[in-house]
């Protein structure tokens, strides 16, 4: 290792600690004042509107993402494009809250007049608690720290990654005040794993109609190994005259039926299934019937309507291909 790598590896780790410290003080400022703003975002009836300058502005776009992803909607504008003409997204039941280290920001101290005006609460997370901004607000946030992690103290550092906290803290303690569950979370991430676990029905998955295999008992064995062959899933529903599922025949079924006799001259379907087979309901959560197949060691399920008619069937790959995990069954 060089001097070089070594000088690099100081600096890292002294970035993290001083980071660290800021944070960890954080924590104690997290007290009346924060349970207000919280509040005040809960009672919003609008939109939560995030607004900063410079670094500030990216940490305000990604508390936006944050509270929008969590049920909580919020709005990023910025102050330059809001004295232009983007100060009409602005409603009086919404709700502001203003980021900025020094709290004397002149781009954001010019928004205060005209949000005053509309009436609507301001929440502050300022670097100093005796600025024109925290005069202002309705709640101030204090997010000030010892020093940045930058050995000018020049680059925000230590105060966006405090102020980034903070914002979190706000989100979650909306999110829990709101009481959002992980349904309500993946309604907001649909393309995502936790959507495709909380929202993908086995019915989007399952093939349907024509293609699903199914015989009567009576039929030959040849008769369905052909029905098997055709569809090619490894299985064949077995029904009843009046359409209900009888019974299934795998692959592993017809193993084990040539394991006992090699002569299956006269065998028919209802001889070699497997009655009252593991099943799946219409309208069941994917990830449910994954979990069931993986526990039965399965790597098909024939898909049910109330009536007990198969309207589809799933394979385990399909169900793995979706995204939805788990280890392939043997």
């Amino acid at each position: 290792m060089t001097k070089d790598d070594e000088k690099a590896i100081r600096a890292g780790r002294e970035v993290v600690r001083i980071e660290q410290l800021a944070v960890a003080e954080l924590a104690n400022r997290i007290d009346g004042d924060f349970a207000r703003a919280v509040d005040l975002l809960f009672k919003c009836e609008g939109r939560i509107i995030i607004t900063g300058v410079g670094k500030s502005g990216i940490i305000a776009r990604k508390i936006v993402a944050t509270l929008n992803s969590t049920g909580s909607p919020a709005v990023f504008l910025h102050p330059t494009d809001a004295v232009h003409g983007d100060l009409g997204i602005v409603r009086a039941d919404d709700a502001v809250v203003c980021i900025s280290k020094s709290g004397n920001t002149d781009e954001i101290n010019a928004l205060m007049p005209m949000f005053k005006r509309l009436g609507v609460p301001i929440i502050a997370i300022v670097g100093r608690v005796n600025s024109l901004l925290a005069g202002e607000a309705t709640v101030v946030l204090n997010a000030s720290v010892p020093e940045e992690a930058c050995p000018l103290d020049l680059a925000p550092t230590s105060s966006t990654t405090v102020a980034l906290v903070l914002g979190d803290a706000l989100a979650i303690a909306l999110l829990d005040r709101r009481q959002f569950r992980k349904e309500d979370f993946a309604l907001y991430h649909p393309a995502g794993t936790l959507g495709k676990r909380l929202l993908l029905k086995v019915d989007e998955l399952m093939v349907t109609g024509e293609a699903v295999p199914r015989v009567r008992s009576d039929v030959p064995l040849r008769d369905a190994i052909m029905e098997m062959t055709t569809k090619r899933l490894g299985c064949t529903c077995v029904v009843r005259p009046d359409g209900t599922l009888e019974g299934i025949i795998t692959d592993g079924d017809l193993r084990r039926l040539l394991q006992r006799t090699s002569d299956v001259t006269n065998t028919t379907a209802g001889m070699a299934m497997t009655r009252d087979p593991k099943t799946a309901r219409q309208g069941s959560l994917a990830v449910v019937v994954l979990q069931e197949m993986e526990a039965y060691k399965i790597t098909q399920i024939v898909v049910v309507d109330r009536h007990l008619h198969p309207v589809g069937v799933v394979h385990l790959h399909e169900l793995v291909n979706a995204g939805l995990g788990g280890d392939e069954a043997t």
